[in-house]
C-alpha cells in the first residue's frame, strides 16, 4: 500500500475493539441507574396514590430504533408492551416526527397498549442534536372518564365505555405545551387535578432521563455507549438462551376456564401450548375462546407480558440476566385475532390487564410444571381485585376517585410455602396504607386482616387471602368493582389443595346480616359491577383469593401445621380435616395429639 501498511493492518484499524467486560458494566449499570432516578421522580412528584403508593408504572430507556436497553420494572404487567409500545408510535408517526423537546402519548389498547388507563408517554433524547434514543414510562392514570368512576366499568361492552382513547400525540411540541391535546385530556377525565400532576411526574421523569444521558455521552464517546448496549442486548440473548436449552423440549399443554366476563354469567376457556425446541420457546393459544363481550379481553401486549414474566420466572427467577430487548428474542408466542387474548376493536379490555393477564402466567406455569415441576408454584389467587369508585368528598366538596387493590395468596413450592397478601404477580404493586386511604377518601376501616384458611392445603401451603371490612362515612359514594375467582379458585399441583374463593358483601344501613351484591343490588356478577350507589353507614366487606398448594398436605409437617394453627393462619378445624393433625388445649397451649394424628394420617 501507498503508505507502507499492509491490508491486514488497515482492517485492524478500522475494526472497533470489543468492549472490555468493566465498560461494559459500568455502562450497564449507569443506564439502569437512570431508568431508577426516572421512577424516584415518578415516585416523588406524583399525586394520585396508585403513583405513589402503588407504584403502578416502569421507565424505561430505549435505543434509537425503540429496542428496550434499561428499565426500571416496577410492574411486570408493562414488560411486553414496553418493547413494542414505542416502536409502534415511531413506525405509525415517523422518525422524522420527533424534536427536541417533545414529549408524546398514547393508550391507545388497539396500537400496542395495555389497557386505556395506562399511558405511554416517550421522550426523544437528543445529544448535540443527535437521536440518541428514547426514554419512556408507562403509568397507569387512576381516573380516565368512562362509565364508571375510576374508569374500571365491568360491565362495559365497547371500549368508548372505558375512558379516553389517545392515539398516539404530541403533548408538548419542541418544548412547547400544545394545549389543545391538553384541555381535551382534562376535560374528559374526572379528575383533572390528579391527572395533570401525574402528567407532570411522568414528563419530569423523561426530562431527567435526557439530561442524565447527556451526561453520560460526556463521559463515554456516543459510538461506543451504542456499541455497549448492542453488545449487552446480544449478551442477554445469549444468557437466556442457553437457560432455555437446559430445559427438557416437548410440547406441554395445559388449559382453563374463568368464571364470567362481568356482562354474561357465562365462564370462557384459555387454552395454551408451550413448545421448547432447542433455545427457543413458543407460546402457542390457538383454541382459546373468542373475545367475549365484558372487558376481560386482553389486548397482544398483554398477553406478551404474561408470556415474558412466565418465562423469566422459569429461567431466570433472580434477574441475573440484564433486562433488555435482548431477552424477548428467543421467546415467540401466537395469540389469535379476535380470541379472548388478542381483543380486536371495538371489544373492550380494562379487565384483560388486571385480572386475565395473572391468571394466565399462572396458566403458563402449569403447562411448564409437566416439564420443569421443580421450578414451579401453584396458582395464586389470580386477581388484582379491583375496587374503585368516586363522588363528592364530604369534607373538601371536590370530586374524588380512587382505584385501590388489595393482595391475595399466592402458591405453594416445591421450597416453601405461598406468600401471604401479596398483590398480585404481573402487577408487583404496594398496598395503600390505612392511614393514607382513610385520610384522603370517606371510609373508615373495620377490619384488615389475613383470611383463616385461605390458602390452599399442600405440603406446601399456598399463601393467604386478605380480607377486608369498610364503612361508608360520606353521604353517597359510587362503587365499581372488578373481582375474580369467586366461582373457579386457583389450582394446587402435584396433590396440592385449591385456594380460598375470593368474596364480595355489603351490608345495607339498617340491615344485620351482610348479603352479596347479587342479592342486594341484582348485579348479574357477584364480584363484577359498575356504578353501584353505596349510602352512609353501608358496609364492604370483601375477601381476596388464596394460593393454591403444593404437594399432598398429608405430607406437611405437623410442627408447621401447628405453628399455622397458633398463628392463626388456619383453624383447627382445617388442621384436622385438610392435613390429618389434631390440635388440641392442653396447660393453657394449643399442641399436636400426636396418636390422633397417627390415626388421621393413616386412614
Amino acid at each position: 500500500m501507498a503508505d507502507g501498511r499492509s491490508a491486514i493492518e488497515t482492517i485492524e484499524k478500522e475494526r472497533p475493539l470489543a468492549i472490555d467486560t468493566v465498560t461494559l458494566n459500568i455502562v450497564h449499570n449507569a443506564l439502569t441507574n437512570i431508568a431508577s432516578e426516572m421512577a424516584l421522580v415518578m415516585l416523588k412528584t406524583s399525586y394520585s396514590t396508585i403513583f405513589n403508593e402503588g407504584l403502578d408504572f416502569t421507565t424505561v430507556l430505549l435505543d434509537r430504533h425503540g429496542d428496550l436497553i434499561a428499565e426500571k420494572n416496577y410492574t411486570p404487567s408493562m414488560m411486553g408492551a414496553i418493547p413494542h409500545t414505542v416502536k409502534w408510535a415511531v413506525e405509525e408517526k415517523g422518525i422524522d416526527h420527533f424534536h427536541p423537546g417533545d414529549v408524546l402519548v398514547h393508550n391507545d389498547c388497539y396500537r400496542g397498549g395495555c389497557h386505556l388507563p395506562e399511558h405511554m408517554m416517550m421522550r426523544p433524547m437528543f445529544v448535540k442534536d443527535r437521536l440518541v434514543g428514547f426514554a419512556g414510562n408507562i403509568g397507569h392514570i387512576a381516573e380516565i372518564g368512562g362509565k364508571a368512576p375510576g374508569s374500571f366499568a365491568s360491565d362495559a361492552t365497547d371500549i368508548y365505555q372505558e375512558g379516553l382513547r389517545l392515539p398516539p400525540v404530541k403533548l408538548i411540541d419542541r418544548g412547547e405545551y400544545v394545549e389543545d391535546v391538553w384541555r381535551i385530556v382534562l376535560a374528559n377525565h374526572r379528575t383533572p387535578h390528579n391527572t395533570w400532576g401525574d402528567f407532570h411526574a411522568m414528563i419530569g421523569s423523561l426530562e431527567t432521563a435526557e439530561r442524565r444521558m447527556g451526561e453520560l455521552a460526556e463521559r463515554y464517546d456516543l459510538a461506543l455507549i451504542e456499541r455497549a448496549t448492542a453488545e449487552l442486548m446480544d449478551y442477554s440473548e445469549r444468557r437466556l438462551r442457553a437457560e432455555i436449552r437446559e430445559l427438557p423440549d416437548g410440547e406441554y399443554s395445559a388449559s382453563m376456564l374463568v368464571e364470567d366476563d362481568g356482562v354474561t354469567a357465562d365462564p370462557f376457556e384459555v387454552k395454551v401450548t408451550i413448545v421448547i425446541r432447542g433455545d427457543e420457546i413458543i407460546a402457542d393459544f390457538t383454541g382459546s375462546s373468542p373475545q367475549v363481550r365484558g372487558p376481560m379481553n386482553c389486548t397482544v401486549v398483554v398477553v406478551a407480558s404474561a408470556i415474558y414474566n412466565a418465562v423469566f420466572s422459569v429461567t431466570d427467577p433472580h434477574s441475573t440476566i440484564p433486562r433488555n430487548s435482548g431477552c424477548y428474542r428467543p421467546v415467540k408466542f401466537i395469540a389469535p385475532a379476535g380470541s379472548v387474548v388478542n381483543v380486536v376493536h371495538p371489544g373492550p379490555c380494562v379487565g384483560g390487564n388486571t385480572d386475565l393477564q395473572p391468571k394466565l402466567i399462572d396458566l403458563l406455569l402449569k403447562a411448564f410444571s409437566q416439564a420443569v415441576p421443580e421450578r414451579i408454584a401453584a396458582a395464586s389467587g389470580g386477581s388484582s381485585s379491583n375496587f374503585l369508585f368516586g363522588g363528592i368528598h364530604p369534607v373538601t366538596g371536590t370530586y374524588y376517585t380512587n382505584y385501590h387493590f388489595d393482595g391475595h395468596g399466592t402458591g405453594g413450592t416445591i421450597q416453601k410455602d405461598g406468600n401471604n397478601g401479596e398483590i398480585t404477580r404481573h402487577s408487583n404493586c404496594r398496598n395503600t396504607p390505612v392511614e393514607v386511604f382513610e385520610g384522603r377518601y370517606p371510609f373508615l376501616n373495620i377490619e384488615y386482616r389475613l383470611m383463616p384458611d385461605s390458602g390452599g392445603a399442600g405440603e406446601h401451603r399456598g399463601g393467604l387471602a386478605t380480607t377486608r371490612t369498610l364503612e361508608v362515612t360520606a353521604d353517597e359514594i359510587t362503587l365499581s368493582c372488578l373481582f375474580d375467582r369467586a366461582k373457579i379458585p386457583g389450582w394446587g399441583l402435584f396433590n396440592g389443595k385449591s385456594g380460598g374463593l375470593s368474596q364480595l358483601l355489603v351490608k345495607r344501613a339498617g340491615d344485620d346480616q351482610f348479603r352479596t351484591f347479587v342479592a342486594a343490588f341484582n348485579t348479574v356478577s357477584p364480584t363484577k359491577f359498575t356504578n353501584v350507589l353505596l349510602k352512609r353507614g353501608d358496609v364492604v366487606r370483601y375477601v381476596t383469593p388464596g394460593g393454591g398448594g403444593y404437594g399432598d398436605p398429608l405430607r406437611r409437617d405437623p410442627a408447621a401445621v401447628l405453628a399455622d394453627v397458633r398463628n392463626g393462619w388456619v383453624s383447627v378445624a382445617a388442621a384436622r380435616r385438610d392435613y390429618g393433625v389434631a390440635v388440641m388445649e392442653q396447660n393453657g397451649d394449643l399442641t399436636i395429639d400426636d396418636a390422633a394424628t397417627a390415626v388421621l394420617r393413616t386412614v
